[in-house]
């Protein structure tokens, strides 16, 4: 039997459909948290990042990280081992990662107009009308994040399915049938083409995340064996990239070839960048002294660090509630909120995150304080940028231990 994969709006009966159509076929059930679960275990990603990053949110890190890119890499392979099973109901936003060429695995969207949806969220929440229709927006625009980030389509894009259900005119009964009837049809038996593209998306998948370990950010396609690379940013040394590209994919279990082009995006402007994995990507710089703090982060990302700049301790606490870099550079004398009040929050309610204060007005008893608090160094400016360097990669090597050894299951290749 066809595996099934099932993709919904909110409010439109998917539970009470899934649930059917389990019950009728004696099928397993997989969600996005199974997938989300996975990646932790293998990768050490932490399931908050990858969640977040499935509700189309992106970090204010992204275009120097490519965090989303890599973490969507790390999703698709635990889906494409998953979907090496038989008798299953996959549903979620991790349904999107699949392409289409895998035609043994029956694709469901569960729909119903905005106004039906609507009813249903102010019955089943006990909200108004205008609350409903906002939960009801917020949703697809989810929705719609993640499946233009992946697709580059609208995830109600009929396209996209083999089955599409509006279940403001079918009822739960009528498309637990018309599901089990699909799934069952020959049609979606598997045959040699639909298993080796199976196979290719993982392999592509395992290429993914080989390159993206490497600091490599470019589109990968699979088939039978051959990958082709396709590189979007320019460079001046192309050639050199592309052998550094071969010489990490030829090492993937299942490449017998490599392929490396230019797509579209190599003649636009942006320049093709190569995360160092032994480098913070993630720093946050927190100073009132606007033009010292903005070069200093264009001095970083000379060195490939990648950071973000804000300009007081209020901003700093604000940022770190919904992103965590891996360093903070943090000042001491600061309109509103001090450093030291920010060093005491972000090592109360961040202890993964490393901060080094760098001021031009502290005491010996500063020093003292913020030691006492948790920093990681104390430096005193001018501070010379190499010095500032090496600090900031010692901080950053004790956060990769700690993230690593919070992360038990992961070998040493992240098997």
């Amino acid at each position: 039997m066809a595996g099934i994969m099932i993709f919904s709006g909110t409010h439109c009966h998917s539970d009470e459909v899934v649930r059917g159509v389990a019950n009728a076929l004696g099928s397993r059930l997989w969600d996005d948290s199974d997938v989300v679960q996975g990646v932790a275990q293998r990768f050490g990603v932490p399931e908050s990042k990858l969640e977040r990053t499935l509700a189309g949110g992106v970090s204010v890190f992204n275009n120097f990280t490519h965090e989303r890119q890599y973490q969507a890499s790390y999703l698709k392979l635990v889906v494409s081992r998953l979907l090496t099973a038989d008798d299953y109901i996959f549903t979620g936003f991790c349904t999107q990662l699949v392409p289409s060429g895998i035609s043994h695995i029956l694709k469901v969207c569960l729909i119903a107009d905005f106004d039906y949806r609507c009813t249903g969220a102010m019955r089943q929440q006990a909200v108004s009308k205008n609350e409903a229709r906002r939960i009801i927006q917020k949703d697809d625009e989810r929705r719609a994040l993640w499946t233009n980030h992946v697709l580059g389509k609208s995830p109600w894009d009929s396209d996209l399915y083999d089955v599409l259900i509006p279940t403001n005119q079918v009822d739960v009964k009528s498309a637990v049938e018309l599901i089990c009837a699909n799934a069952v049809s020959d049609a979606l038996k598997p045959t040699e083409n639909s298993l080796q593209a199976l196979g290719d998306f993982g392999l592509a998948a395992e290429v993914e995340v080989a390159l993206g370990r490497a600091g490599h950010d470019v589109t990968v396609a699979a088939k039978a064996g051959k990958v082709v690379l396709t590189i979007n940013k320019h460079t001046i040394m192309l050639s050199r990239l592309e052998g550094e590209l071969r010489k990490v994919v030829e090492k993937v279990e299942g490449v017998r070839e490599v392929e490396t082009k230019v797509g579209p995006g190599f003649y636009q402007p942006g320049v093709y960048h190569q995360l160092n994995p032994e480098l913070p990507g993630r720093v946050l710089l927190v100073d009132d002294e606007k033009e010292f703090v903005q070069t200093l982060s264009e001095r970083l990302r000379m060195r490939d660090m990648g950071s973000m700049v804000v300009y007081d301790g209020e901003q700093a606490l604000s940022l770190l509630g919904e992103e965590e870099p891996e360093v903070v550079v943090l000042d001491l004398k600061m309109p509103g909120i001090d450093g030291i009040e920010v060093l005491r929050r972000i090592k109360r309610k961040h202890r993964n995150v490393e901060v080094i204060v760098l001021t031009g007005h502290g005491s010996e008893k500063d020093r003292e304080v913020c030691m006492e608090l948790g920093a990681f160094a104390y430096l005193q400016k001018p501070v010379d940028i190499d010095e500032l360097s090496r600090t900031m990669q010692d901080a950053y090597r004790k956060v990769k231990a700690a993230t690593d050894s919070a992360a038990p299951n992961r070998t040493k290749e992240g098997e």
